[in-house]
């Protein structure tokens, strides 16, 4: 007689135990929730092993373009929508220089005392007017990086609209590229971390329904404040190793396309879960560099990619494939 199968999800054993807390009982099951989270970090730190000159470059790229996308994706998570990931990034890259060619600071202590230094400044620049909210905030931050990189080709300060080369580089290549993938996994697991605590749900709470929070007494605008410290922190750090990395300075550092690269990224990726915004500075930089050998037509096809992608999947690529992936299933006998 034929035994009789049925569907069986992979995670029913792991759900039927706890919804929230992954008590597992065998090793199919560690398999099943660690596989989706160490086989990414596995792949990242391995990868540059084996690839070139060239492709260890985009794939530094890949790691400072995410941290961009973190940061974007952590302060939409707090009710801010900013296109001003090329303001923290400039601001970074120009903090390195003055620490570098002026203080003569080693690379590194130049590189975290450049994210803190972005992060205060940023904050202080931008306190004025966290009390604004949706598209005004987001008119500002998109002014900032513009009047900047103004004022850099005005005053001629830090080589002008010439830059400043010279700046030092890295030991070796390896080390810049390594230091972009260590520092762009940990800050997906701080982040996650972070807005999972209780301070992430003040920081929730604020987006979903700010004067509910500010009738408990919480200064929201102080915690505004330290959402922009800590995602200028992230872009100012981005701005600095990027710096050291091509050991050059210039007024590039303040291009339209470091803030509007991680939105996409995000969009593509998925918003709110900061995975998704890794994943898609992940695929977006690469298809970039994939497409640069047609010519006129790379930027057509490449945001033709890009809108069929948000089009086809608004929640974003991370979500849909996490979905697909709780769904999957097997034949198991029926007893």
């Amino acid at each position: 007689m034929k035994a009789r199968v049925r569907k069986k999800r992979l995670d029913r054993g792991i759900k039927a135990r706890t919804d929230t807390i992954f008590l597992v009982a065998s090793w199919k099951d560690i398999l099943y929730v660690l596989m989706p989270r160490a086989l990414p970090v596995l792949i990242l730190l391995l990868i540059p092993l084996f690839l070139g000159h060239y492709e260890n470059k985009v794939l530094f790229h890949a790691c400072v373009y995410g941290l961009l996308a973190l940061s974007f994706d952590f302060l939409a998570n707090c009710g801010l929508f900013s296109l001003g990931q090329s303001f923290f990034f400039g601001v970074g890259c120009y903090f390195v220089g003055i620490y570098d060619k002026f203080l003569q600071i080693p690379i590194y202590l130049s590189i975290p005392f450049s994210a803190i230094s972005t992060g205060v400044v940023c904050a202080a620049l931008l306190s004025p007017v966290v009390r604004l909210r949706g598209v005004y905030f987001a008119m500002i931050t998109l002014i900032l990086p513009m009047l900047l990189m103004k004022l850099v080709e005005a005053t001629g300060v830090m080589g002008g609209s010439h830059g400043m080369p010279g700046i030092k580089g890295f030991p070796n290549e390896e080390v810049g590229v390594y230091l972009g993938i260590i520092t762009f996994l940990f800050l997906i697991f701080f982040l996650r971390r972070l807005m999972g605590s209780d301070y992430g749900l003040v920081l929730r709470a604020i987006k979903e329904d700010d004067r509910s929070v500010m009738s408990s007494a919480i200064n929201i605008y102080w915690y505004k404040v330290q959402a922009i410290f800590i995602a200028a922190c992230i872009g100012g750090f981005a701005g600095a190793i990027t710096t050291h990395h091509f050991q050059f300075l210039g007024m590039s550092s303040f291009a339209l396309d470091y803030s509007i690269l991680p939105i996409a990224a995000t969009a593509l990726g998925g918003q709110g879960t900061f995975a998704g915004a890794a994943l898609g500075s992940m695929i977006l930089v690469p298809l970039s560099e994939l497409l640069r050998e047609l010519g006129g037509l790379r930027m057509a096809l490449y945001c033709g990619i890009l809108v069929s992608c948000i089009l086809l999947l608004p929640e974003g690529l991370f979500h849909f494939l996490s979905r697909r992936y709780h769904q999957f299933q097997v034949e198991a006998k029926v007893e």
